[in-house]
């Protein structure tokens, strides 16, 4: 197991999507945010099932940084509940693992 982290998150448009990968990375939050673009969410939202088209953020961090990027999320986000959740890094190519960990200190 490691401190790393990929954090999960959707955005409703791709220039939203843009807005918050950038930032989080410029304010050294995340080392790396991947934008899958045009995939298709359906969910449970106020009592009716919805579907929308959505970007996925996959954002790469730290466990410590998380608390920050959660909360840069909630910020920058148009969402009223933005998705925010870490999943744990259980291993990887070290040489990555530390190239995250210099990109957000």
């Amino acid at each position: 197991m490691t401190d790393k982290r990929i954090v999960l998150s959707t955005a409703g448009s791709e220039d939203e999507a843009r807005k918050i990968a950038r930032h989080l990375v410029e304010h050294q939050l995340a080392a790396c945010v991947n934008i899958v673009p045009q995939i298709e969410s359906i969910y449970r939202w106020r009592g009716k099932v919805e579907s929308s088209r959505e970007w996925l953020l996959l954002i790469k961090t730290t466990a410590e940084r998380f608390p920050a990027v959660r909360d840069a999320i909630r910020e920058l986000h148009s969402y009223e509940l933005p998705e925010c959740i870490a999943v744990s890094v259980e291993d990887g190519s070290s040489e990555y693992l530390q190239w995250i960990e210099h990109s957000v200190t």
